[in-house]
């Protein structure tokens, strides 16, 4: 059996999802949901939890499609729509807390000289406090700016980035552990 492509351009793919056709739905969902996941996943520790993110998520994307601009790209406007689904599951449930006091930040060290297991960096990071995670993964893997993440938590820039420094040093020192248990000189 041959498999015929439906939508051969974003535009007609976009346009078709607009006028609410339930295929064109779909073929977005199957297209942009496993990567949509994996960054609802970065975020919060419960698959199942995450997957509902995600959900709501798309129902937002296909509810607002008519404001996507073209002045960007798709997949980024779906992502930046997850982001926020997931910034606001946890205010909901009132776990995202972000402590603020002023920080001076040192230079530290980040390199790791040895490879990890990204499903074991993922485990670091999921024993985060919320705060440090969640600023964490917008500044690291998402590619915020401080002022972005500040506008968009409603904090200062200056505990933006000491949360991201805390997050920084505290996943540094497992890692510098786990390091040494494995070569025996811990």
């Amino acid at each position: 059996m041959k498999v015929i492509q439906l939508y051969k351009n974003e535009a007609k793919l976009i346009k078709h999802v607009a006028q609410g056709n339930r295929m064109a739905q779909q073929y977005l969902f199957e297209q942009c949901a496993p990567k949509m996941l994996s960054i609802c996943r970065q975020y919060i520790n419960d698959v199942h939890k995450a997957e509902e993110v995600m959900l709501t998520g798309f129902m937002k994307v296909f509810k607002n499609i008519d404001n996507f601009r073209s002045e960007g790209s798709f997949e980024g406007w779906i992502r930046r729509i997850m982001v926020r689904e997931c910034i606001s599951f946890y205010r909901q449930r009132k776990q995202l807390e972000v402590v603020e006091n002023e920080l001076e930040i040192e230079d530290v060290d980040y390199s790791v000289t040895e490879e990890f297991d990204v499903a074991y960096i993922q485990q670091l990071i999921d024993q985060l406090p919320e705060g440090y995670k969640v600023v964490f993964v917008m500044y690291v893997v998402e590619g915020y700016k401080h002022h972005e993440i500040a506008e968009i938590l409603g904090i200062a820039e200056s505990t933006s980035k000491s949360q991201l420094f805390k997050a920084r040093k505290m996943l540094q020192k497992q890692l510098t552990q786990l390091n040494a248990t494995q070569h025996g000189t811990a």
